[in-house]
């Protein structure tokens, strides 16, 4: 028996109505689903992608997370292959643009405390890899020679780019200004007045390799080439916006690295970039590597680029002072500025110290939450605010705030804790570490139960997975002052053997300067041939 056509103006009607329903209830389910099916049955192409995606906007919005976002950015994605395959470059660029910020709005993966890229990376990028315009935007388009060898009869000329974050770049830039085998230079896109204007503008970006933008593809082909002639290698920090920029034009014979922190993998950058124009990607963390290349699998295809796993580059040394004072009973917890960083979770941890022992208190370092970012982000900062109203006027925490003396601060601290839901490496709590603070670690749930996780890169003693169990570790290693300096001794041992720039700088000089190019990445092949079977 068929089923009778619906006209598309009732089902139009009927899905805005739903879409007006999930904007005045917070129990907005049967909306959606009722959104869901109606928008499945609209034929029309546009009117489909512009229902969807309405109602997508309306949920984010809201700080919540669409159950129609992968379909809502597909329908966008249909629309874009529509264009492309009628020859309209620009509007083919146009709603792809439109599907890839939709699909990687920040409230799902930034603001919340779980993402659907880390709960399914290959199922919620499907839809994205099987685009046609998609795939040709990040098609390979490769290179007239192959990058060629490091010079042995001059100094290697080695350009670092980044766009406004230098970060994790000041132990590398200080070592290359001073290497007598290199000569430096540092290129900020962000701060260049030829490149700055040239290095945004997603929906050019994405344009040019459809085949359109050629003016703006000549702009960047005459601002970057003075740069890629002059240099042998070119460091790119961060696997975003700069990186996706410097690889629009072909880069000769020059070597272009690029190294992936975390957040890069949560953003559209990694799905448009031509990939043949990248010799290595850096990894600072093996699950990174894991998430980002089950997000992006043509990373592991036989042509792709080579895959390297380098810890960050951060001077700990500094970090390695006496304790001050008593610090058995003071927890730290550095860094707070984002939603991941989940510092509600580190006051149920707090709350179950002082239930046996009212002397602990919890030091938060670091600028706070921006509520404005989200709605999602504005609701979890008024939680947040509302439990530090009952724990700041007692003492139990105290908000030190940005400072230029994380070391001093460490210093006071016998424990350093992590309460993050995802992290590259934790940058603080390896500081932690090194100033003999016992480290106890929440298993991120982004990452935890994968091969690689939070798990593989500390000891397993550091690491717990409930506030109950960080409590009991926290209590067990601060049951006296002898018990807590042993372990925090132990873990300075091994933050300074494993971490610090004086053990990982050598990785550094042979991925960048070495003959033998695979020397920090000796695993490659096994880890491709373990992801691909």
């Amino acid at each position: 028996m068929s089923t009778p056509q619906i006209p598309d103006e009732f089902l139009a009607k009927v899905a805005r109505r739903a879409t007006a329903r999930m904007a005045r209830t917070d129990r907005p389910f049967l909306a959606e689903r009722i959104l869901g099916v109606t928008a499945h049955r609209v034929r029309d192409r546009r009117l489909k992608a512009d229902l969807l995606g309405a109602a997508a906007d309306a949920q984010l919005s809201r700080g919540l997370v669409p159950r129609h976002l992968v379909q809502a950015y597909g329908a966008e994605l249909a629309c874009a292959d529509a264009h492309l395959k009628a020859g309209r470059k620009k509007e083919a660029a146009a709603s792809f643009a439109s599907a890839l910020q939709l699909a990687f709005h920040r409230v799902p993966h930034i603001d919340r405390l779980h993402s659907p890229l880390s709960d399914d990376p290959g199922g919620f990028t499907a839809r994205l890899r099987a685009s046609a315009t998609g795939r040709a935007t990040a098609a390979p388009r490769g290179r007239k020679t192959p990058a060629t060898a490091a010079p042995t009869d001059r100094p290697l000329r080695l350009l670092v780019v980044t766009r406004g974050n230098a970060n994790f770049l000041g132990l590398l830039t200080e070592r290359y200004a001073q290497h007598p085998g290199v000569e430096l230079r540092t290129l900020d896109l962000a701060a260049d007045p030829v490149l700055a204007p040239l290095a945004k503008g997603l929906q050019r970006m994405i344009e040019l390799p459809l085949g359109g933008q050629a003016s703006y593809g000549a702009k960047v082909e005459a601002a970057l080439r003075p740069h890629l002639d002059w240099a042998d290698t070119v460091f790119v920090e961060w696997c975003s916006a700069a990186a996706a920029f410097m690889t629009l034009v072909d880069p000769g014979a020059t070597r272009i690295v690029v190294r992936l922190h975390k957040y890069e993998s949560f953003t559209y950058w990694p799905h448009i970039m031509d990939f043949s124009r990248v010799d290595d990607v850096v990894f600072i963390a093996e699950h990174m590597r894991e998430l980002t290349t089950a997000a992006v699998p043509r990373l592991l295809d036989a042509d792709a680029p080579r895959l390297h796993f380098l810890h960050n580059a951060l001077d700990l040394r500094r970090f390695d002072r006496p304790k001050q004072g008593d610090v058995r009973f003071t927890v730290a917890l550095v860094g707070i500025g984002q939603i991941a960083k989940d510092p509600r979770w580190a006051l149920d941890v707090l709350r179950l110290l002082r239930s046996r022992d009212e002397r602990y208190r919890l030091v938060m370092v670091g600028d706070g939450l921006k509520p404005g970012a989200s709605a999602a982000a504005t609701a979890y900062h008024a939680a947040l605010e509302k439990d530090l109203a009952e724990l700041e006027p007692i003492g139990a925490v105290h908000r030190l705030g940005p400072t230029n003396d994380v070391p001093g601060v460490l210093a006071g601290a016998g424990v350093i804790l992590s309460s993050s839901v995802r992290e590259g490496c934790h940058v603080g709590l390896m500081e932690g570490a090194a100033a003999g603070s016992v480290p106890v670690v929440r298993d991120w749930p982004f990452v935890a139960g994968r091969p690689h996780s939070a798990r593989t890169l500390f000891p397993e003693d550091w690491l717990v997975t409930t506030p109950q169990q960080a409590a009991e570790r926290i209590l067990a290693v601060t049951a006296s002052e002898e018990i807590r300096s042993a372990a925090g001794l132990a873990a300075s041992r091994h933050a300074l053997s494993t971490w610090d720039w004086e053990t990982v700088r050598d990785d550094y000089d042979q991925l960048l300067l070495g003959a033998d190019r695979k020397v920090s990445s000796p695993v490659e092949h096994a880890l491709r041939e373990a992801d691909t079977s």
